[in-house]
């Protein structure tokens, strides 16, 4: 069965709505977003790392093409560490766990998170040109990583002085970059031929280096037993809901 475009719409969006319900209830129960991250960061470290290994990279050995699968997800791993290198400020505008932020202006938030959201809408739409499954697995992975991510951004923007109504319009702009981008690369892809191994091999890599260099070293930066043996918790959850997700669809 193929994707619609309905199907990538749709789950484009589900991160950036649950991040902006976030926002919202970050606000009304005056919470810290590292509140929040401490529960779903190291569940969104698991679901990432779960979709890459249990959907996207069985995906291409059952295709028969798994070493193009490979080459996809090392070429993927070695984009998105060049692009980081690159952007530096790309995924580190996160609270920290021990109460040190850094402090970027905001024009810089607003950049790199929209890049942020465009990236991880291309991911969402190349995995749904291989079947709405593993689209489905990608983009809810995508929102378990993007929901800390837009919600630390919530906060910051507002502890920099930007108006809330600014700050609510900014999350609505930022979701739909993501849907935009998704939509653009399933279009584009549903009108040529191509092969889907190392496409899945590449927003395999994409999801381990985001997993492996960005979240798992926050985690580690805690000296609390409690938030550590938490996250561990919440890193083992993420990867047996996605995993078991993967399953029941396929």
């Amino acid at each position: 069965m193929s994707s619609s475009l309905l199907d990538v719409i749709i789950f484009s969006l589900v991160g950036g709505v649950a991040s902006l319900a976030g926002g919202v209830l970050l606000l009304k129960f005056k919470l810290k977003p590292s509140v929040i991250s401490d529960y779903v960061t190291p569940f969104a470290a698991g679901a990432l790392l779960s979709a890459a290994f249990l959907d996207l990279l069985k995906e291409s050995a059952e295709s028969n093409l798994y070493e193009q699968g490979l080459y996809g997800a090392l070429g993927g791993i070695l984009l998105f560490f060049f692009l980081e290198r690159f952007f530096s400020w790309f995924h580190h505008h996160h609270p920290h766990k021990e109460g040190v932020m850094k402090d970027p202006k905001i024009n810089m938030i607003i950049i790199g998170d929209s890049l942020h959201n465009i990236i991880d809408g291309l991911a969402i739409g190349a995995a749904f040109l291989i079947s709405p499954n593993v689209g489905i697995v990608s983009a809810l992975a995508v929102a378990a990583h993007e929901i800390p991510q837009e919600i630390g951004d919530f906060g910051l923007l507002l502890s920099k002085g930007m108006e809330m109504k600014k700050v609510l319009l900014f999350n609505l702009v930022s979701a739909s970059l993501s849907t935009f981008s998704a939509v653009a690369i399933f279009l584009i892809g549903s009108s040529i031929t191509i092969n889907t191994a190392p496409l899945l091999g590449v927003v395999a890599g994409m999801f381990i280096y985001i997993a492996a260099s960005d979240i798992i070293p926050e985690i580690h930066k805690s000296n609390s037993k409690k938030i550590v043996n938490l996250s561990s918790m919440m890193l083992i959850l993420g990867v047996v809901s996605v995993g078991t997700l993967s399953n029941l669809l396929h």
